[in-house]
């Protein structure tokens, strides 16, 4: 099953690939269910195989921010390897989801050993800290129609649109993505179908005019 595990694992030896092979176990986790929780200890790190999951951190009592949805072949929770002993944040499957669960201790070893490899998932863990930078930027100095505009690009890349992923999101998912609440969403939705900047088809958000949304996300 090593094969599946992404580029990064390429620059391990076959023994080295053996020995993480025997150091993993792999889940099925239901849509809706929780996959790892922020504050957590955390012993893995996870590989998504099959399906969806949303990102998010807790801010408080019912208070979300969606950092982003991963798909086949990315990973959470790569902190974990250089010394975290829990989750910065949490994970829950957005459709259902199989899950294989490494050993964190075995990647840490294999870390030390191979340095090719000790590149590749620092070179990973640096776009992961770049995403969270991103969302932080976004919620501290843009209004609310630049916030939703973010999250409504972010939203329509073409790997979730290929994946329909609206039909798995509501309302108040793509408010935790903006950082604002539903009911300024809903609002802001109509105003930008309104100016035809969107389309609202059902479930979905079809982008009609993605430069002047791009501009709004960047005017903020």
């Amino acid at each position: 099953m090593y094969e599946k595990l992404g580029e990064c694992f390429d620059k391990l030896s076959v023994d080295e690939k053996d020995f993480l092979a025997s150091q993993k176990k792999q889940l099925v986790y239901a849509r809706g269910e929780n996959i790892c929780k922020q504050g957590a200890f955390a012993p893995y790190v996870l590989y998504i195989l099959d399906g969806m999951v949303r990102i998010f951190v807790e801010s408080g009592h019912d208070k979300h921010l969606n950092i982003a949805i991963e798909n086949v072949g990315s990973y959470i929770g790569f902190n974990t390897v250089f010394g975290e002993s829990v989750y910065h944040y949490s994970a829950v499957a957005l459709t259902d989801s199989t899950i294989c669960m490494i050993d964190k201790q075995a990647l840490n070893k294999l870390f030390h050993k191979n340095k090719d490899f000790a590149l590749s998932i620092i070179s990973r863990n640096c776009r992961t800290e770049k995403l969270l930078l991103s969302h932080l930027r976004t919620q501290t100095h843009k209004q609310m129609p630049g916030k939703l505009a973010v999250a409504l690009l972010y939203l329509n890349k073409p790997d979730l649109q290929s994946k329909n992923v609206y039909n798995f999101l509501t309302r108040k998912d793509i408010a935790d993505f903006a950082g604002i609440t539903p009911e300024s969403t809903i609002k802001l939705l109509k105003e930008f179908e309104k100016d035809g900047l969107i389309k609202l088809d059902g479930k979905s958000v079809v982008i009609i005019d993605n430069n002047k949304l791009k501009e709004l996300s960047i005017r903020g």
